[in-house]
């Protein structure tokens, strides 16, 4: 029998969990998800930090901008100018004409990003008065010039800037593993063209998609870059600036899960070839909220638009009332504000009106800026016709096909004698459907060449245009 001695036994219980242990599943899930994110933030402040040096960086004059006092511009929204330039020397000032223009605004409070691209050839008013393409302000007067042309004729107020060299955009591509795009015929046909030069210039390699033909395919950055290059297909320009902002929303898509070893990649491959006036604070706050932004909708400027070709300036796109156009700039970035344009913009329509009625000559020769494979090609020009699709470059007052001397052919060049962009067409030319030629690079020398036949009301141009390599 037991005995009883009286004695309590203790018991040792469990201890009271305490700190991190006591905390729900969900807690610590976001404790430490939170964490890494923090160490990612840090990790690549310093690598940004590091950097810096690698970024060109120019000061702008904010006196000199041209920023508005009549208008009550939106609190709310950080507005950024995007100039993509075609650089093959790496120089990102004076001398290079914009291949690309966009506006970026950013909703500080939603972290929606909306894009306006404002195409090349748009006419408009210059810091000296003077009525040219957007893209030669860039060319005058570097960033600053450029950013006071936005300013201006679209009555914004952008302080910041970024310039880059469109190549670079080959190795971010690369880095976040290519991107699948979806092409036309005629698209894998000028892509392959202009991979040539992409390639020549960037120094990477590709494949050329063989058979040509239409469907989904996976890119690399040689043939993603010339992809968003290509002018010469229907839509001419206007088309090239959905290409253009397609591809950057796919790389913003992938963007969002970058690693930091592909940031850091990225980083010193890109920051050589990019010019910026954004403070390392500036770049390092926006990037902690990186995974946050996310990319909305997009329109080119001017929607409303009519082309011709100019005396001295060359193939334009001309808004059909500038007013109207930057009042649905206004209203597309920052919805129904009470927005009304300034009396400078009332002033610069009249001026584009001016210049406009300054017509290009028949037998007049113009220099082409952007004729792939060629540096200042000139061609004979003929402007005898009344209303849009006058011209070699007309791509129709809503983006169509016509080019002038003839409409865009189903053989990647241009059909003689079919079109009436340069008056009333007498009867076919020598050629209906542009064939390819031997010289001038890939793709031949003249497609689509060859007089355009008689025409009993006025002779529309010479020859067709000269593709080259693309």
């Amino acid at each position: 029998m037991a005995r009883n001695t009286g004695k309590k036994v203790r018991r040792r219980g469990r201890r009271r969990k305490r700190g991190f242990a006591t905390w729900s599943i969900g807690k610590k899930i976001g404790a430490v998800l939170g964490g890494t994110l923090l160490g990612v933030v840090v990790i690549g402040s310093v690598i940004l930090a590091s950097k810096m040096n690698k970024l060109s960086s120019v000061k702008l004059d904010t006196d000199k901008l041209n920023i508005s006092d009549e208008v009550k511009h939106e609190k709310g929204y950080t507005n950024v100018a995007l100039f993509g330039l075609d650089s093959r020397e790496n120089d990102l000032g004076k001398g290079n004409r914009s291949d690309t223009i966009i506006i970026a605004s950013l909703n500080n409070d939603t972290k929606e990003v909306k894009l306006v691209s404002i195409y090349r050839d748009t006419l408009l008013e210059l810091d000296d008065g003077s009525y040219n393409k957007a893209n030669s302000a860039y060319s005058f007067g570097g960033p600053e010039g450029a950013v006071s042309l936005i300013n201006r004729n679209l009555d914004m107020n952008i302080e910041k800037y970024v310039t880059v060299n469109f190549n670079a955009l080959v190795d971010v591509i690369d880095a976040v593993g290519g991107l699948d795009l979806e092409l036309t015929h005629d698209e894998v046909v000028h892509m392959n063209n202009y991979c040539v030069e992409t390639s020549k210039v960037t120094g990477k390699s590709y494949e050329k998609i063989e058979p040509e033909v239409e469907g989904t395919y996976h890119l690399n950055g040689v043939q993603a870059v010339s992809y968003s290059r290509i002018r010469y297909t229907e839509g001419g320009d206007f088309k090239r600036a959905e290409r253009q902002r397609l591809v950057l929303q796919k790389i913003a898509d992938k963007a969002q899960n970058m690693s930091v070893g592909t940031v850091n990649k990225i980083i010193d491959s890109v920051f050589p070839q990019i010019s910026t006036n954004f403070t390392l604070a500036e770049m390092i706050g926006y990037a902690k909220n990186l995974t946050k932004y996310k990319l909305g909708d997009s329109i080119g400027f001017p929607a409303e638009n009519t082309t011709d070709m100019l005396n001295e300036v060359g193939s334009v796109v001309i808004p059909k009332t500038l007013s109207s156009n930057v009042l649905e700039v206004h209203k597309f970035l920052f919805g129904s504000d009470g927005y009304s344009v300034s009396s400078t913009i009332e002033g610069i329509e009249s001026g584009i009106t001016a210049k406009a009625s300054d017509k290009a000559k028949s037998g007049t020769t113009i220099e082409d800026d952007e004729t792939p494979g060629s540096k200042g090609y000139s061609e004979n020009y003929s402007n005898n016709s009344s209303g849009t699709g006058t011209t070699r470059s007309t791509y129709g007052t809503t983006g169509g096909s016509t080019y002038g001397t003839g409409s865009y052919g189903t053989s990647n060049g241009y059909s003689g004698g079919t079109s009436t962009g340069s008056g009333t067409t007498g009867s076919t030319g020598s050629t209906s459907s542009g064939t390819t030629g031997t010289t001038g690079g890939t793709e031949g020398a003249t497609t689509g060449g060859g007089t355009t036949g008689d025409n009993a009301g006025s002779t529309s141009g010479t020859t067709g245009l000269t593709e080259g390599t693309e």
